[in-house]
C-alpha cells in the first residue's frame, strides 16, 4: 500500500522535498556549519550530497541501493542508522520513502 502523501518519483524536488527533511534531521552535523560538519559530508548543498566521501558517494544517483545515505537512513545497526539514536531524531517511513524515490530519480 502506498505511503499517503509522497510525491510521484519522477516529481521529487531537491529544493521542495528533501532539503526539508535534510534540514530538519541532518543539518546540525551536516550542514553549512564546518565546524560541527561530520566526515566531511555537507547535505545542504546538492552538488555536495552527490560528491565523494573518503572514496564513496553519500548519493548514487539512479542507484538508491549503492548510496551510502541511504545504506545508513534505513540500517538496523545503532552504530550505522542516521541520524544516529543520541540526536532523538528520526526519519519517518515518508521521509525515507522521498529520500529513496529522489536518488532513484536521479539524485
Amino acid at each position: 500500500m502506498p505511503l499517503m502523501g509522497l510525491v510521484a518519483a519522477d516529481q521529487v524536488s531537491f529544493s521542495r522535498d528533501v532539503l526539508p527533511i535534510l534540514s530538519e534531521n541532518c543539518f546540525y552535523c551536516h550542514g553549512p556549519d564546518e565546524d560541527h560538519r561530520k566526515a566531511g559530508l555537507r547535505l545542504d548543498v546538492e552538488t555536495s550530497a552527490l560528491a565523494l566521501v573518503d572514496g564513496e558517494a553519500a548519493v548514487k544517483p539512479g542507484k538508491p541501493k549503492e548510496s551510502l545515505l541511504i545504506k545508513r537512513v534505513f540500517s538496523k545497526n545503532p552504530d550505522e542508522i542516521m541520524p544516529p539514536p543520541d540526536s532523538l531524531k528520526e526519519l519517518s517511513p515518508e521521509e525515507q520513502q522521498i529520500l529513496q524515490q529522489w536518488i532513484a530519480a536521479g539524485g
